[in-house]
This record gives C-alpha cells, structure tokens and sequence, in this order.
C-alpha cells in the first residue's frame, strides 16, 4: 500500500523517542502541524515515555505514568503515529520511506530520531538466556520477568544504567554485582575522588562493585542453556544467573547507511549545524543517532531538545543553529546525588581543585577554577543541593571564594548564593536552554505569578526537574522584587502559615480544625471541608499541643480521626498491595529474647513478611486491615507498644552497645537512646523524626546522618542537629559539646519543641536548619542561650507531652467504637478484600501483583462469585 501526499507537504519522522516527541512539539509551536502532514513512524510498541525515568518503574510507576505523549496533543495536530511499525528502508531519490508493515509514504522532509541501541561485549555467552539489556519498558518487563527464578544477577558497566540496573536488580530480591572495566564507577561523570565517595556509598547499600576488570565470557549451563557465571579478566569467576549489559550506547544509524547518508567513524548520522544531514538536505538527524558538527554524538536528553528545536526552526525557515551543548548533570543513582559541569576534570590549562571530601559521610565535592578565580566546573557526590547555582556561575568569577562553596553547613560559615546573585544570562534550565533573565521575563512581562505558570511560558523545569527549586526561588524573588504579595500561606484554605497557625492554635487554645477553619480561614473556605494539605497539618499542629490546650492527643479521637492520612488512619503503613504493615516499637534496639519469640509467633500466625529495618526494629509486612487489631492485641499483651512508624512523629533512636560491650565505647549508648525514644516517642512533628547515639568518636550509630543525634565523648554528650539521610542526605551540624545527661535532654526539648513550633508543613528538620533565618546560628542563640526567652515554654510543652502520652495501639483495642473502622467493606464488615493476595518467596510471602492488577479490573460479578466459591488467596 502507499500513502501518497497532496499538495500538503509531508514531513516523516523516524523514532519516537524523547527528543521525537519534542520535535513535534517544536512544529508545532511553528504552526508546521497545521501546514503540513506529519507522519511518524515508531519502533516500539508504545509512544514516547520518559527514558530518562526509566528505573522508576521498579518504585511503582507504571509505563503510562511514564508516558510522555498527550494523545489529545497528536490529535489535536493531526499527527499520524504509527506505534510498533518502524521504518525498515529509506529511497532518497524518490523520497519514500517504506515501513515495517508495508505502507510507504512519499516525504518532502525526512527527519531520522532513531536514538541508539545498547553495546553488548562479543563476549561467548553474551547471547545465552538470561541475558539482557536495559533500555526499553520491554527490556525492564523481561528482566522482572526472568528475577523471579533467579537468586544473583551482575551488572557489567558502571556508569548511568548500569548503577540503576544493579539497583533494580537489588529491589527485585537479588544479590547484586557491578563490573566496570574502569578504575571507578561513572568515570565519564566523576574522577577518583568522587569515584571512591560513590563507591563506599554504594558498597554500604549491600552491593558489590567489581572495578578495573572486563568480563571475558558469560558461563552458560550446557543443558539449559542459561547463563550460570561470568568469567572476568582477572581471572576470577562471579557465579550469577541473570546478566545485564550496560555498558554504553551506540548510534542508530543503519538506516541512514542503508540509503547511503554519510557517518562518522565511529557511528552517528553526520549533520550541519542545522542538524541537516551533509549528504541530502531534505534528511535531518537529531538525537543520539547524528554527529553534531562539532563531531560529537550526544547522549543527554537536552542536547537532544536542541538540536529538535533547531531541526523544526530550520524547517519553518527560521534561523537556529546547534554547535554544541552542556553536558552538565545532576543525576540520582540508587539514592545518591550526583553531578558534574563545566570542565569537571579540569583540562583547562593552569586551573586549580578546591577540593571538600568526607568519605564516612560519602561526601566529595570539587571545584575546578581558573587563576585568576572563574568557576570553570565541577564534581558533587553525596550532596548536589548547589549544583543549579554552581553550573549557572560556570565561566564566571562567583562573589564569595571557592572555598565557601564546597564546605558543608556548620563547617566555616559557607556562602549562601541565592538565585539573586545569578546575572541574566545565566542558564538555569539546562535541558530547554532557559536562562534567569528569560524566567523574570515570565514574570515581569508575562504576568506568571507560580512555578507552573513559568514552566508552561518557559518549558523551564519540565525536561530532567534538577532546576525546579531555583526555579521556585526565582520566581518568589522577582514578584517580591516587584512589589507582589506573594501569598505563602499554607494552602488554599489558610493564608497564615503553619508556623503562624501554630501560634494561633496554642494562644487561643483552639483544639478542632472545624473552628480554626472558621474562624481563621480564607474568607471562601470557611464553612467548607478545607483540603488534603491543610487537615493533616492542623491535625499534626492540635496533636502536638494537646497536653497544653486541653484537647485529646489521640489521633483517631472525634474530628481528628477526619484529618489523618491514610497511614495514621490506621496506626500502620499501607504497602503497594492493599496490606499493611506492623512496627512495634523496639527502644535502642534492645530486645529480649522472648520479645523476639512473640514477633515470630505473630509473625508465623498470620503468615507475615519480615524484615529488619535499618532503625534497629523489626517490621511486619502483609497484614489485612481487619488483623491489625488482633496483631495489636497480642503486641500490646506482651509488653511492645506502636513504633509509630506510620506518623509524621519520632520513629527511632538508633544506638551502638556502647562502653557496656564495645572496648572502644565511653558511655552507656543504649541507655540513653532508650531514655530519649521512651522521651519523644509518640511526639507529633512536622515531618519524620529520627535520632541516634553513638558510643564513640567511631560513629557506628551513624548519629550524625539523624534529625537529632548523640555521639558519647569521655566528657559527656556531643549533640548534631539537622541531619538527614535519604533521598537528600546532609551532614548533622554540631549544636553543643560535652554535655551532661541533664543538659543533653534539656537541650533535644528545646529543639525539637522550636522546631516544631517554627518548621514549615513536610519540612525535616535538615531543609528547616538552612531555611530558617540565621541558619544554625540562630538556633543555636535560641535553644542554648535563651535569645528569645522561650525556652520554659519549650520544656514545659515537652514535659507536658511527656506527661500525656498513651499508647494508641493500646487505646484502640480498648475502644469498641474505633475498632469498627477496622474493615476492608463498611457494608460487608467480615469480608476480607479479595484483591490483597500473597505468593511465596525465599521461605517468606510476598504481594501477589498480578492478582491486584487484575483485581482491578475485575466486575462486581466476579468479586461476589469468588466470595460464593470462598476464594482467597494467602
């Protein structure tokens, strides 16, 4: 069959990848979708999604919400997509384009998206079963698909990929390897000093890292024909049953070679500037399939958007070029912040490295300037907060020294650059190429009041989203800068914030959200429901003050059981199927062997998961709404109480044995973090709270990666304040030295009581430390040296709470009325929901996520046959 055109010209696009699907938005941003027939042919069986966030579907996302196409957008355009029918030939003198299914279609501009396919090593065995590569939404089904027989599986590359498929491999259950043939992982990113910071960090997650050697052969079971080892270079031997190559990328360009379009050496459909391919001018390239007239092929996402912008731009007769791009990045690998920009490994000629590392941390950062103090690039590993002022100050001298860059908070004062010190063309947004000066133009010029009224005028933030919180801060400066009330209320509800809310809950003694709606809301939100932001934070509020205002600190009491998320709902977390999970509270991580014997009991019984949390506890997973007050019951009579594990409220205090076992130790570590979790437990915050103590200058407890953390001197008690693990790890900062056990626990109530009176909704105590005013100083003035005189206030509120707490464990059980809550169907209170079900696993059980997909879709019919038949699955 052919597809002939018109008179309407024809524009056929190859490949719908990332930088496909932004192609076609720059047509249509020209008006070329409405002048021109637009056909695109696509490879894969799904159109465009986000490559980039490919690894995410291992955390939950599924392939739509991976989607990067608005299928109203193609409609809308009348652009003709072709999923799984990819091009298979090319004629260039007759201009058609002969797809996988037969159709061809006649083009008057070709534009080739191809991308790139992944390098796999001519290794023997490379080909064997279960092996694979990790690059499409297919590729990451199949490996999930083969991990459920498998028990091992390596990795071989350490770079980007191949760091995220070892983690994925790690999430799907199986033991973990790395080979990289370079002396460290990502060696293209980082250099030996960031190397070496990202290889303990990734060690410490419980994978092991091969580095400096190749894989030589895959070792394949000669009966069944699957892969059973690898045999590296240095002669070792790696026994695995599952392989993932990822070892980089090459350019797509067969069928440009096919239909005789000129390619570098090295691969990559060679272009001119206006990503023209230099053979025909009616063919262009863009993405990881051309070589850029600089001769590079480039493998970043925002090179790619460029290079579709100036394609579309030179197709609608408009001037655009493409010389080269920044390959500047911030990444996340298995939670840890890397990036690179600028001249990271410092080639530039008489340049200099400031250079800040705490390998125990996993902290390294470097600096790379010129002699005379231009920023010239950049290495951060274990922190990248800085990492969208640095790259914007690339190329330029920064006011404040070098020095103060790199240095943590709390260690010599560091620089605190804001968006303000930023000049104009200053890019901001690297992926779309956005500077400051074009943001304040959303603003001043284009009246943009939010983040999302800029990111939809500027496309700013939408690419890789590394730049959305100097976004933000730009965008608040410039309408403050230009006299706009910037609203900072809470919400849409409330336009105090809750700092000031807390105020007016404890001076007015206000103890139901009902009335602090009313009476303090925005004038439209009183007498209506509020909303999902404010309830939970004023629920948090009213519980943290209650001892002192006189209402009911128990979180399922009246109206209050209304404001709670669906974990305090319940007094338990909500895992991905349906079922929760049980946490009894463990304090210090000291428990006693009969203790142990009930939580495997209860275990056993109801047929739960286990598993030890990295808090020192003990954690339950799989049980049904309607068990958890059982499981409770048998907790509760053998002495635990809730670990409040589901609460925005302490979690644990971790500790080392401390000088009672440990030679090294100088004081009783676990006495004193049982004292203070027994202290704190239960005490609504704003966010999560952790803690530690360690015994010793040795750190085993890792206190100063806590909220609040302990560490022992032979003089007393050091305390660190602000420190966080996590997605966004920071350093604890250092608030009081050799302290007493009285003075320790004097100062922990003051700070955790001004915290929580003064931190924002969802703010850890870490971004709380380095927003509030004067930092860590001012806390420091307020907590140890009374500067506002608040600090009996402090302690009374605290030893109030101290006073009041209740187990709510034990007060549900006890209460008839809020047991009936306990249900999967209010109208069917006995029956359990059918979609929670369970298969085995390495001796345990886990979610059965193909009877919850279907579950889903499953008719009232069918869920009323299965209740007939009696079928549940355990």
């Amino acid at each position: 069959m052919t597809a002939t055109p018109g008179p309407t010209p024809t524009i056929v696009l190859v490949g719908h990848g990332m930088v496909g699907q932004r192609f076609l938005e720059a047509l249509a941003e020209r008006g070329l979708t409405a002048t021109h027939r637009v056909v695109v042919l696509c490879e894969e069986p799904r159109p465009a999604y986000d490559r980039v966030q490919l690894t995410s579907y291992f955390s939950g996302k599924t392939p739509e919400d991976l989607s990067m196409t608005d299928m109203a957008f193609i409609a809308e355009h009348g652009i003709e997509l072709r999923v799984g029918d990819p091009a298979e030939t090319v004629d260039r003198e007759a201009r058609k384009v002969t797809a996988r299914s037969g159709l061809v279609v006649d083009y008057d501009v070709l534009v080739l998206a191809t991308g790139s396919y992944p390098f796999v090593p001519p290794v023997p065995g490379k080909d064997a079963e279960g092996c694979f590569v990790y690059r499409t939404i297919e590729d990451l089904l199949a490996i999930e698909e083969y991990a459920k027989t498998a028990t091992t599986g390596a990795v071989v590359g350490g770079g980007l990929l191949g760091l995220e498929a070892a983690g994925a491999l790690k999430g799907l259950g199986l033991t973990s390897h790395i080979v990289e043939f370079a002396p460290r992982l990502m060696p293209v990113q980082v250099d030996e000093g960031g190397g070496a910071a990202l290889l303990r960090t990734i060690e410490g997650m419980g994978l092991s890292v091969h580095t400096g050697v190749g894989t030589q052969e895959i070792v394949v079971d000669d009966a069944s024909g699957t892969v059973t080892g690898m045999k590296l270079s240095d002669g070792s031997e790696l026994a695995t049953d599952l392989v993932v190559f990822s070892a980089g990328v090459r350019p797509r360009d067969q069928l440009a070679r096919d239909c005789g379009l000129a390619v570098g050496e090295r691969g990559g459909i060679s272009v001119d500037e206006q990503c023209r391919t230099v053979t025909d001018a009616h063919v262009f390239a863009i993405g990881e399939c051309a070589l850029a007239s600089d001769g590079r092929v480039y493998g970043l996402v925002a090179p790619g958007y460029e290079q579709a912008e100036t394609a579309a731009a030179t197709i609608a007769a408009d001037e655009a070029s493409f010389t080269g791009a920044d390959l500047s990045t911030k990444l996340k690998l298995l939670g840890v912040d890397v990036a690179s920009f600028g001249d990271a490994h410092g080639t530039a000629e008489d340049c200099l490295d400031v250079v800040y590392s705490d390998s125990r941390a996993g902290l390294y950062k470097k600096l790379v300037v010129g002699r005379d103090g231009t920023l010239l690039g950049g290495i951060l590993v274990g922190d990248a907060e800085a990492y969208g002022t640095l790259r914007a100050f690339t190329g330029s001298v920064p006011p404040v020294s070098p020095e103060s860059l790199v240095l943590p908070a709390g260690a010599g004062a560091p620089a605190q650059l804001g968006p303000s010190a930023l000049p104009d063309d200053a890019v901001i947004c690297s992926c779309h190429n956005v500077t400051k000066g074009t943001i304040r133009g959303a603003v001043t010029e284009h009246s943009c009041t939010t983040v999302p009224e800029v990111k939809k005028c500027t496309k700013a933030g939408t690419g890789c989203g590394s730049c959305v919180k100097v976004l933000g801060q730009l965008v608040t400066t410039e309408l403050e800068a230009s006299g706009v009330e910037v609203d900072k209320g809470l919400c849409g509800c409330f336009a105090q914030t809750r700092e000031e809310l807390y105020e007016i809950v404890r001076a007015l003694r206000i103890t139901s959200y009902r009335e602090l709606l009313d009476r303090h809301g925005r004038e439209g939100a009183r007498g209506g429901d509020g909303c999902e932001v404010c309830k939970p934070a004023v629920g948090s509020i009213i519980a943290s003050l209650a001892p002192a205002i006189g209402a009911s600190g128990y979180v399922l009491e009246g109206e209050q059981a209304a404001l709670q998320d669906t974990n305090d709902h319940f007094l338990a977390n909500l895992q991905k199927n349906g079922s929760y999970s049980v946490v009894p509270r463990i304090p210090g991580g000291e428990i006693a062997p009969e203790k142990l014997i009930v939580i495997g009991e209860i275990a056993r019984d109801f047929g739960l998961y286990t598993k030890i949390t990295g808090g020192q506890r003990i954690d339950m997973f799989g049980a049904r709404v309607e068990q958890l007050p059982v499981i409770w019951a048998r907790l509760v009579d053998a002495g635990f109480e809730s670990g409040h594990a589901y609460g925005k409220s302490l979690r644990t205090v971790k500790s080392c044995v401390g000088q009672t076992w440990c030679r090294y130790g100088v004081q009783d570590s676990v006495r004193m973090a049982i004292d203070l979790e027994l202290r704190y437990r239960g005490l609504r915050s704003p966010h999560k709270l952790k803690s530690a103590v360690s015994g010793c200058a040795r750190e085993c407890a890792e206190a100063q990666s806590k909220d609040f953390g302990v560490i022992a001197t032979s003089n007393g008690w050091n305390l660190y304040v602000g420190g966080n693990g996590g997605a966004t790890p920071r350093h604890a900062d250092l608030l009081a030295q050799d302290l007493s056990d009285a003075e320790l626990v004097r100062l922990i109530d003051r700070f955790l009581m001004f915290y929580i009176r003064t931190a924002d909704k969802l703010e850890r105590t870490s971004t709380w430390l380095e927003r509030i005013p004067g930092g860590l100083d001012h806390v420091r003035d307020v907590v140890v040296h009374d500067s506002l005189g608040i600090c009996d206030e402090l302690e009374s509120l605290m030893r109030a709470h101290v006073s009041h707490y209740r187990d709510e464990w034990a007060e549900t059980i006890n209460d008839p009325e809020k047991l009936a809550r306990f249900v999967s169907f209010v109208n069917a209170p006995d029956t359990p929901d059918p979609v929670v079900g369970f298969v085995p696993e390495r001796d345990q059980m886990k979610p059965d996520l193909p009877l919850l997909s279907i579950g889903l879709r499953r008719t009232e019919e069918d869920l009323e046959n299965d209740l007939l038949e009696g079928s549940t699955r355990r």
